[in-house]
């Protein structure tokens, strides 16, 4: 690759910011653009949620390492932050230290990546012709920008999966559009006037359906006439509740008890084997058809159905996709999630990320496709073994470090980006990390947090 010009990272999320941040320490020069208006965008769209981890998981070594010095404070490390929290105390001070700031553009998004001069039948040179990044600004000016290399850091948010089965969308779905809310609405704050006193269908069997579930049965108890309906195409919901108090994440046994407990009081209308197949809207309200025949009319539909990656910039580039989880064809035998969970997963780095096409990395969430099973530490894993395949340092590329293992409940039905693992039974605090309490040091790259993303292959 050519030193001389950019590395490109689409993203300025987690995973994107610590991308550019491994960069730098590799002495790699990054251009970062965000299709939102501010770093972690996505993320604002759920700020509302709190993690199930705590916050000396939620950040990257290298992110760190450049915020230290600068007058950060730390959060406290045994605290669990919402969405909005890892935000503002930890990705905005992160976007706005000088270095990344110069190099982050926002309201620039990607709209095709491909070879100067090349489209994807041409071999000749291709492996040293640099990268064209085209970019669509908020302005609505498009430009193509040169760069060395591309980091797709990118995740799969803005791609919902449909409601209906088969992958497809159910019959009369975006003639609905208008009743079908976003992912994980804010139920009890920004988005109440939407749910309250109204008749709800939750689609979905996962952690991002659980928390909704739990926000709605809050609000009806000021609102009582909303009602809460929820629909999943499994027989059971014994997934969804998880571990109880057996649960490695404290936090995460409790959402499932909860959940249990309004389903069995009756709070929450349970179908279960419900397969969207059709949505009929009407004056009496939006009739959710099963496969099966049966029938729920709702007001509003809330999608936790799960991502799947948007693969349309990237078509003028060689890439190797698994066919079943459209991760690269190393990683997705890894990652697939009929047979693998989130602690299952092994290590891995560029090496497993690395397509045909030279000098190019999907990353992050988008790089496990439709599988549910990442992790944010994973992420940052894979960036920090990009980032050195990318300087040249192949053996700290291949030497991949992060260790996940398997606790509590975290499966293809997870709904989310997959749920942290606890800490290690073999790495227990030590006891100056317990007397420190909020004023220990973070340990940033170990295990991640549950984005809220509902995942892409199983749906509801």
């Amino acid at each position: 690759m050519d030193k001389n010009l950019p590395v490109a990272v689409i993203g300025a999320g987690p995973v994107g910011l610590a991308a550019a941040a491994h960069l730098l320490e590799r002495g790699l020069e990054p251009i970062i653009f965000e299709a939102g208006s501010s770093a972690g965008a996505a993320i604002e769209q759920w700020r509302h949620i709190r993690l199930f981890s705590p916050w000396r998981f939620t950040m990257d070594a290298a992110a760190v390492r450049l915020l230290e010095g600068t007058g950060w404070e730390s959060p406290r490390p045994t605290a669990l932050p919402y969405g909005g929290e890892l935000i503002d105390d930890y990705l905005a001070p992160l976007a706005e230290l000088p270095a990344i700031a110069s190099r982050l553009r926002t309201g620039a998004r990607v709209i095709a990546v491909t070879r100067v001069g090349l489209d994807k039948t041409h071999v000749r040179l291709r492996d040293t012709t640099p990268f064209i990044v085209r970019v669509e600004y908020a302005a609505g000016e498009v430009r193509d920008v040169m760069v060395s290399a591309v980091i797709d850091a990118s995740g799969t948010w803005s791609t919902r999966n449909p409601l209906g089965t088969s992958g497809l969308p159910a019959i009369g779905e975006e003639r609905a559009a208008d009743r079908i809310s976003s992912p994980l609405p804010d139920v009890t704050g920004r988005d109440r006037a939407a749910f309250a006193g109204r008749r709800v269908l939750v689609v979905g069997a996962g952690h991002s359906a659980a928390n909704t579930l739990i926000k709605l049965s809050e609000l009806a108890k000021d609102a009582p006439d909303t009602k809460i309906l929820w629909a999943i195409r499994g027989a059971s919901a014994e997934k969804v509740y998880g571990g109880g108090d057996s649960d490695g994440l404290p936090a995460r046994g409790q959402l499932g008890v909860r959940l249990r407990r309004l389903v069995d009081a009756g709070t929450i209308e349970l179908h279960a084997g419900f397969g969207t197949s059709s949505l009929t809207d009407s004056d009496p309200g939006l009739t959710v058809t099963a496969g099966d025949g049966r029938t729920l009319v709702t007001d509003v539909v809330v999608p936790c159905t799960g991502f799947r990656p948007d693969l349309a910039m990237l078509r003028e580039l060689r890439l190797n996709l698994d066919p079943a989880v459209e991760a690269p064809t190393e990683l997705g035998p890894l990652i697939d999630p009929e047979f693998h969970s989130c602690g299952t997963v092994p290590p891995h780095g560029a090496k497993a990320l690395a397509h045909p096409e030279k000098d190019f990395y999907i990353v992050g969430m988008k790089s496990y496709g439709r599988a549910p099973t990442f992790l944010l530490a994973t992420g940052y894993e894979q960036v920090r073994s990009v980032a050195a395949a990318l300087a040249g340092d192949q053996a700290a590329a291949d030497t991949v470090h992060l260790e996940l293992p398997e606790t509590g409940v975290c499966s293809s039905d997870a709904g989310t980006s997959c749920d942290v693992p606890a800490v290690a039974a073999s790495s227990p605090a030590t006891a100056a990390e317990k007397e420190a309490g909020c004023c220990a040091s973070p340990e940033p790259a170990f295990v991640g947090f549950p984005t809220g993303l509902a995942h892409g292959r199983s749906g509801g």
